[in-house]
Parts: C-alpha cells; structure tokens; sequence
C-alpha cells in the first residue's frame, strides 16, 4: 500500500471516500483471510482471497484488490509519458501496493532506467513475493529496481534533486484514511520537500480517491505547474472515478 497509501485531516472519513471499491454477486466464495499487517501507528491490514483474486482491507474498508487496477497503471504509465526524450529516468514509486504502477512503468521504460521502491510495511513485499508471487510476476527482482523499506516522506525529505518522477498512491490520497503521520505528505511542507528531491522539470504524480481543490491549490502554492485528470478504476474503462494530478517542477 502504498505506504499504507505521508493539510492536515481530522475525524472518520465517509465511506464515500473509502478506497477501491468492489462490488461482488451473491453466491461467490466468502473471503479467505490469509494474513495480516500491524501498521505502525496503528490499525491492521487483513490480506484476503477469494477465487484467484486478492484483497487487502483495514475494518470494513477494501483498499485495494488484484481485480482493479487501471488507475494505478494509469499513474506509471501517463507519468512515464510525460518522461519523454528523458535519459535514464529515475523514478521513486511510494509505496509497492500490489505492484500494479511498478510493473507498468517497468514495462513501458527502457532498460535504462531505474526505479526506488519505498514501502512501510514489511508484510506487503512479503505477500508480494509468497501469496502473491503469480501477480508480482518477479516485479520486485528486476534489477532496475531498488526496494527501501522506509516512511516514503522520509525517503523524499532526504533526497535533492535526485528524481525524474516521484509516484504516490498513499492512504487514500489527501483525504487520508489509514494513518495520519501520511498527512505530511500532502501538506504544504512536504510538497515543497517532493520539489526540491525532483530534478528541473520532473514530475510529481499523486493518485487521489477523489477530487481535492483545496489540495490543487495547494500544489500550485508549492510552485508546481499542475494538471488534474480523471482516470477510471478498472482497465476497460469503467469502474470509479480517481483523480491523478501530474505536477512539474518548473
């Protein structure tokens, strides 16, 4: 998850905000509950299967699920769009979630470029690599790929000038769902913290649940040239409405 998918947000959000939501028919298998996750600060992940698919959820709500996927592969594969004519890109995914955004972007980037992956919770890359090593397909082995087991603000703040793109899909995008130290991510301070660790021209791409004006407005305070775009859920087109925004260091 993203980093358990870093303004600051107070009190329970609205189902309305919850993450990927999956709708499923009567009559299918219950779920299997197949592990789970102490996220530090709080809180558990339960990771689920049912059939060949695969959930992971926090209390009632699905975070996200193996079969949803095009707006994470939206946010590599637009971001690596924007990379063209880039030498070597190197792009710092936050966090591994269920690997959808570093198989796209490692499948639509040469062998030139290199990618860190920061991840907070140890079982997530475990899950990748044991129940779900079919749907990791060897991700996390590509040697363009370095994996950083560490708060992905922390990684940003401690870098400058080191990326070509930064990628985030944490909590639930800046209206925070999971874990609130995920907030500074979003604030002020932690925008302006992404631009300086982003080379002239790099991009800064946020996956969000939904629309945010205020935290548009606060990406343009923070100095970026920003652009919104709506992605949907599911590959084919259909499925719930995500936002990304695309933000370049100018």
């Amino acid at each position: 998850m993203s980093e358990i998918r870093s303004s600051v947000v107070t009190g329970p959000k609205p189902l309305a905000r919850r993450r990927r939501t999956v709708s499923y028919h009567s009559g299918m298998k219950p779920r299997e509950l197949i592990g789970t996750a102490q996220i530090p600060g709080g809180g558990e992940l339960r990771l689920y299967k049912r059939d060949a698919d695969f959930i992971i959820a926090l209390g009632g709500n699905e975070l996200m699920s193996s079969r949803l996927s095009g707006s994470e592969e939206a946010l590599a594969l637009q971001t690596c769009d924007r990379l063209q004519g880039t030498d070597a890109p190197h792009l710092l995914i936050g966090g591994y979630g269920m690997g959808f955004t570093l198989r796209a972007a490692l499948a639509r980037l040469g062998s030139q470029a290199c990618f860190t992956v920061v991840e907070l919770v140890p079982e997530i890359i475990e899950w990748a690599r044991g129940p779900m090593a079919d749907l990791a397909a060897g991700c996390l082995d590509d040697p363009r790929v370095e994996l950083v087991m560490r708060d992905v603000s922390r990684a940003i703040g401690a870098a400058e000038r080191s990326f070509d793109a930064i990628l985030l899909d944490v909590d639930n995008g800046p209206g925070g769902l999971v874990r609130e130290e995920n907030n500074h991510i979003y604030s002020l301070l932690g925008l302006q913290e992404a631009k300086r660790a982003l080379k002239p021209g790099g991009v800064l791409a946020i996956w969000s649940a939904a629309p945010d004006e205020r935290f548009a407005r606060r990406l343009k305070h923070a100095g970026f040239q920003v652009e919104e775009v709506m992605v949907r859920a599911g590959r084919n087109g259909k499925g719930a409405r995500h936002v990304i925004w695309f933000a370049t260091n100018r």
